[in-house]
């Protein structure tokens, strides 16, 4: 028993001393290191310097030549026509990819090759999705049941059927709305198919409209009437016709759908000039991401970098070579 004991005393005694061994060889290690590295900045601080303020020097030039702009067009597709508006960026992506100029110029693009990053995403806006469909609400209902509701928001399916959607692209160089953002959404207009839509679906709305105007004219007629007998004291059998079956109460809430109805052919109609209507442009936002504008903190850190990187390779070629030799 105490010759174990002993053992262990001895063991955990060897152990301490191993363990400070270690931290004293490895604090004259870091000691020793960073004298080196201080008189190596010392030896070297002249071209530590150079390279500092070309660094910076050469990080304001391309801060000030070389900048990204992000530019951002939020639109509706009318008629149905989310799957073709789809359709027409994705073949205007793959054509800013390739760089053909020839294309890109064609439909009126100026300065094409500075394009670059073009996508488009919907917006998810879940509440006028199913705002006053109850179609939309129950097919939503539907698929939760099935899955994680997040996902089915964010899924091609759904996302698709999102009222606005917005297109994304960026430039080298800043640009104008008539030189870029107008050949865009004119090519994004240009569908003879959705056009004769157009022609059919306006015109339907201002036929409804019209006879929706006729029928609060006729609503009208029948309030005006009604109440010029009130205002005239005249008890018959159509008032209390109309107290006890409380038709005047539906003829006044049918008015005023048919007016809230009118309202929304006129909102609707400000929007169906254009298959792709566009509703917020935002252009020339420079883009400050990643290190993009920050060079000139960049640059004079990568250069020195570079520098010790090469003159530590040089210094192991030399060592390694004194070796082989030896």
């Amino acid at each position: 028993m105490s010759t174990n004991s002993q053992n262990n005393t001895d063991n955990q005694e060897i152990d301490l001393s191993q363990i400070s061994r270690t931290i004293s060889n490895s604090l004259a290690s870091f000691k020793h290191l960073l004298f080196s590295g201080i008189q190596f900045v010392i030896n070297n601080i002249i071209l530590l310097g150079i390279l500092f303020a070309l660094g910076i020097g050469l990080g304001f030039y391309m801060d000030k030549t070389q900048k990204t702009f992000d530019h951002e067009i939020i639109v509706s597709p009318n008629f149905g026509s989310t799957d073709y508006l789809y359709s027409k960026i994705d073949l205007l992506k793959s054509k800013v990819i390739e760089k053909d100029e020839v294309f890109l110029k064609g439909i009126g693009i100026i300065n094409p090759q500075s394009l670059s990053k073009l996508e488009i995403t919907p917006i998810t806006d879940i509440y006028r999705f199913v705002n006053n469909n109850d179609k939309n609400f129950e097919l939503l209902k539907l698929m939760a049941e099935d899955g994680d509701i997040k996902k089915i928001l964010q899924e091609n399916a759904t996302s698709k059927n999102y009222i606005y959607h917005k297109i994304t692209f960026s430039s080298t160089d800043a640009i104008e709305f008539d030189s870029c953002i107008k050949p865009i959404l004119s090519f994004l207009n240009d569908s003879k198919f959705y056009k004769d839509i157009q022609k059919v679906y306006v015109k339907n709305v201002e036929i409804k409209m019209k006879l929706n105007d006729s029928i609060i004219s006729q609503i009208d007629g029948v309030l005006n009437e009604f109440s010029s007998k009130v205002s005239n004291g005249s008890k018959n059998d159509k008032l209390v016709y109309y107290n006890e079956n409380t038709q005047l109460n539906d003829v006044i809430e049918t008015k005023e759908d048919l007016i809230k109805e009118q309202g929304n052919h006129r909102l609707d109609l400000v929007s169906l000039d254009k298959i792709i209507k566009e509703s917020s442009v935002i252009t020339n936002r420079e883009n400050t991401e990643s290190i993009n504008g920050k060079m000139k903190f960049v640059l004079p850190f990568l250069f020195i970098f570079i520098y010790l990187f090469f003159r530590s390779v040089v210094v192991f070629y030399r060592k390694q070579k004194a070796l082989n030799q030896n």
